[in-house]
Order: C-alpha cells, then structure tokens, then sequence
C-alpha cells in the first residue's frame, strides 16, 4: 500500500492527539524562549534600574532564582497541559469517532435497504446535531418515497389488471359462443381499451410534469376566461350528475401568465375530481381572487370530505382515501398528482383542505400575478 493510502487510514484520535501535541510543542517553545532568552533579560534589566550592582551576588543569586522557576514553571504547566490534552483528544475523538461511526454504519444500512434506520443524537453540540437530524429527515422521505412506491406499483398493477381481465374474459366468452361481438361487447371493450389509454396517458403527463420536461406556451390570462372555460367544459358532465356548478371571479383580479391548455387541464382535473364526489342535489364552486401578491383559483365542493389524515397525500400518484369508491367511479388517482406538477411548473402552489369527512373540499390554486 502506498504511503498516501496508509495516510489516509489513520484514524480519528491519533490525527486529533497529533494536533493538540503540535500546539502543545508550539506553546512549549514559545514559553523556553520567553523564560530562557527573553524573561532573564528583562528581569536583570528590571534589577538594574532599581540601583542594584550587575555582580551583586543577591542578584545573580535572585537572577538564577528566577531562571530556575520559569524553567520548573513551564515544565510542569506542559507536562500538565500534554496529560490533560491527551485525554480529553481521546474522549473527544472517540465520541466524534461513534458518533460518525453510527452515522456512516446507517447510511450502510440505508443504502442497502434497511430504510427504517435512525441515528440518535450524539449530544456533542449543534452540528452533530443538525447532522443526526438531516440524516434522520432524509431516511424518512426515503422511507415514505419506498412506501409510496409500493403503494403505486400494486395500484399500477390493479388499475391494469382490472380492464386486461375484462377484455381477457369478454374475448373468451365470445371465442366460446357464449356472448355475441354485438355493440355492447364492442362497447365494452371499447370502454376498457380507452381507460388504459387513459391511464398510459396520465402517467406519462405527470411523469414528465414532475420530471419538468413539460414546455409551457405563456400568455397573459384574464382569470375569468379560465374559470368560466372550465365550467362550461364541465357543465354537461354536472347536469349528468345532477350536481349545481357556480363560477365566480372577485371585480379586479389581474392576468396571470400561464399556458392556457396546461391549466385548463389543472382546472378540468380540479373540478372533474369535485363532481366525483359531491352526490346529486350537491355543488360544486370555482372562484377566482387576489390574495396579496397572487391570483387563487378555488374549487369548491359540498361532497364527501377528505379526513385530516389523508390531507397531506391527496396529491401523491394512485392515493385514494377510499380505495373501492374511488376505483369504482372510474378515476385513475393520477389527475390530482398532475395537477400539483403542472402548478408548480407555472411556478404557483397547489393545496387542499377539508372541515372533515361529509363536510366538502377546497382546493386552491396559488399562481403569480402578472406585472
């Protein structure tokens, strides 16, 4: 092994005890200098002014006196000072050494898998501290990315499992005589054909808006053209549902500077995902107002709710805070994810609240107003 490498091999303690020795050899001759070359001197100087003659034996005897105990002095404080050095570099290297240790041994850990590791705090001031705690930040978003992958791949897999299997077993009944390839069947399979185009198509849409491949074509925007665009593209689908749809816009709202057709698609997902889950006799609410610096888009419904503990995850690809409801009205779980990721492309925010279960949700959208 070269010497370089060997080098770095060293550990911890000893580079920490070569350091303290280093100052401590420093100080030890700066204080011979001090006592053997530069102390005599100015007290035989001092001796001198006081009328003392240069030969006098009282002083070279005090003269001598004083050599003697800065030299005792100083050899005892160094020898004191390299003890007590040497022992608290070793407590201390070997503190900062476990505490590094159980840092590098879970990041070992984390790397490997293991995302559920945690370094615990090593007490050894501020920064250790801010260390163990970005490291315990970063294990946990690990941890929740893990859990959330997981999640969308067996989410992924049901939402292409389910219409596979209904064309599987429609195709099967026709092979065997049992259904005839009239318009219904053709419907239906028609029907699960186009909701896996669908989802292909989501994916790939919040795929590249989370990614920020998405290329935005900006216009200036008066925010009642976008309101009253996505409650008239929606008006036929509320009618459907039997759900009353409001459009509102506060009197001097300025433009905001976005790509029409990306946040039409923000918007369209906003309120499609309202209609989903405000029952007949409900309604469902899009306002437009200024809030300081920024222009707010709100969809509001008067429909299920969304429990606080779901809050924090409605944005995430595939999430359902009602698993089988949510699959059967037909929706991918994606177009609340897309509607995050093309928001924060125009450089905006996205965020959603709810009194609770039964009571409604909002969603606002927060987007820059234009100069």
């Amino acid at each position: 092994m070269s010497p370089s490498g060997r080098r770095h091999q060293v550990g911890l303690a000893p580079r920490l005890l070569l350091a303290l020795l280093i100052v401590l050899a420093t100080a030890a001759v700066t204080a011979w200098v001090v006592g053997a070359l530069v102390g005599p001197r100015l007290f035989h100087q001092h001796m001198v002014e006081a009328g003392l003659d240069d030969n006098d034996a009282a002083v070279l005897h005090a003269e001598e006196a004083f050599r003697s105990a800065t030299s005792t002095a100083a050899t005892l404080a160094f020898a004191a000072a390299a003890l007590a050095s040497a022992g608290v570099s070793v407590v201390l290297a070997r503190r900062i050494a476990a505490s590094l240790g159980a840092v590098s041994t879970a990041a070992a850990a984390l790397g490997a898998g293991t995302y559920g590791v945690r370094v615990p705090s090593s007490g050894l001031g501020a920064e250790f501290d801010q260390l163990a705690g970005s490291f315990n930040a970063m294990a946990d978003r690990l941890e929740d990315a893990q859990r959330l992958r997981e999640r969308l791949l067996a989410d992924l897999a049901h939402e292409v499992r389910t219409p596979i299997a209904t064309i599987a077993g429609y195709l099967e009944a026709v092979e065997d005589g049992v259904r005839p390839m009239d318009d219904t069947t053709v419907a239906v399979l028609r029907d699960q054909a186009d909701r896996l185009t669908r989802l292909s198509h989501d994916l790939s849409a919040v795929t590249h808006a989370e990614a920020g491949d998405v290329v935005l074509d900006l216009e200036l925007a008066p925010p009642e053209q976008l309101v009253h665009a996505a409650v008239q593209a929606a008006a036929e689908r509320a009618a459907d549902a039997g759900v009353e749809l409001r459009a509102h816009v506060d009197p001097g709202v300025p433009a905001v500077s976005v790509d029409r057709h990306r946040m039409a698609q923000v918007l369209d997902n906003l309120v499609t995902n309202a209609l989903r889950h405000t029952p007949p006799g409900g309604s469902v609410s899009v306002l437009a107002g200024r809030q300081g610096g920024a222009v707010t888009f709100t969809v509001s419904d008067t429909g299920d709710g969304i429990a606080a503990e779901h809050l924090p995850h409605v944005f995430e690809r595939f999430y359902r805070a009602d698993v089988a409801r949510d699959r059967d009205s037909g929706g991918s779980g994606i177009g609340l994810a897309i509607s995050k990721a093309l928001t924060e492309a125009h450089g905006g925010t996205i965020l959603a609240s709810s009194p609770g279960p039964g009571r409604g949700a909002d969603f606002v959208v927060s987007l820059p107003a234009a100069p």
